[in-house]
């Protein structure tokens, strides 16, 4: 099978389509037919060994010391299954499924493995592969941040930051979901996006910096990783929260009191969430672009440029059938 490859750490022309093993599914997995899967800036840090601040090299221990030790990236795919490992009894060869790789890669693929009791989903039909891949890394971040740390609920105040990436596009819609009044901090350029995604008010960064608004918010959602810990709790109201989906090291370990940072769980019953959310027309994927498996490294540079809207995703032939 064909895969996006990166035998070693840099920039995006280190990543190569070239054949690989088909992997066979074990005890307990599913062989997925990819159809579609984001590039994300996760894939990109990781290719690209640059990680928050004051991380350093710490992340190779785990990644890969001299190259990744996860040859193929991507955490997030749409697709069909293909074959199905003894004990499988949720899901058939035939289903269309989206799921997360709970940090392992492999999905930047014309197949990719999955744990059956993992984050594994079926697709409704009024869901596209392409939007369900789209949806899943951003929106399972966002949906942890906002429902399950901030609490946020009607007549809360909640302010994006980076409201037109991956993280920020699905924050907007969750934010709202719940019956939030939205702040989305983007460029002037995307102003239009955010509000179709249902944000109150904008605010340009380049014209009014953030720290500087003198707004104050129930729920601060930093997703980009450019608020400090001081100029984030200096927007807070009196019981409010900060939440940081890219803390700096120090922000990490440091514990402060109304600071919520770290890694969202990939579970099942997100997933879930926000496909049905999506089939019934109350969220919606921002997609910035397809291109082909072919053009992983265009959809690299893509990313590392900062600019894209939601997300980039790579099309395999997989996802030329019905409801696709």
């Amino acid at each position: 099978m064909l895969a996006a490859c990166a035998d070693r750490y840099g920039p995006p022309d280190v990543v190569v389509v070239r054949d690989v093993p088909l992997p066979t599914p074990g005890p307990g997995q599913v062989l997925v037919r990819v159809a579609a899967t984001p590039v994300t800036v996760a894939d990109a840090r990781i290719r690209g060994a640059r990680f928050p601040k004051g991380f350093g090299h710490l992340p190779r221990l785990a990644l890969g010391v001299r190259r990744p030790r996860a040859t193929v990236l991507g955490g997030s795919y749409a697709g069909e299954v293909a074959a199905v490992g003894a004990g499988v009894v949720v899901h058939s060869a035939g289903d269309r499924v989206c799921g997360l790789t709970d940090g392992l890669g492999g999905a930047h693929a014309e197949y990719v493995l999955a744990a059956e009791n993992g984050a594994v989903a079926r697709i409704p039909d009024d869901v596209t592969d392409v939007d369900a891949a789209a949806m899943l890394f951003g929106g399972v971040t966002a949906l942890w941040f906002l429902r399950d740390r901030g609490r946020v609920a009607p007549g809360m105040h909640v302010v994006v930051n980076g409201a037109s990436g991956a993280v920020g596009t699905n924050a907007v819609q969750i934010a709202k979901y719940f019956g939030a009044t939205v702040t989305a901090v983007c460029s002037g350029g995307n102003a239009a996006l955010v509000r179709s995604l249902g944000a109150d008010h904008v605010i340009d960064y380049a014209r009014q910096p953030l720290a500087g608004s003198g707004g104050r918010y129930d729920v601060v959602l930093d997703a980009v990783g450019n608020l400090s810990i001081a100029e984030g709790t200096a927007l807070l109201a009196p019981a409010g929260l900060l939440l940081l989906a890219v803390p700096t090291l120090a922000q990490l370990v440091v514990p402060r009191s109304r600071v919520v940072r770290g890694g969202a769980p990939e579970r099942l019953a997100d997933v879930q969430w926000l496909l049905q959310r999506a089939a019934r027309g109350e969220l919606r994927a921002v997609v910035d672009r397809t291109l082909p498996l072919a053009d992983v490294v265009a959809a690299h540079r893509i990313v590392d440029g900062g600019h894209k809207r939601g997300n980039v995703v790579l099309t395999l032939p997989a996802g030329d059938g019905p409801g696709r």
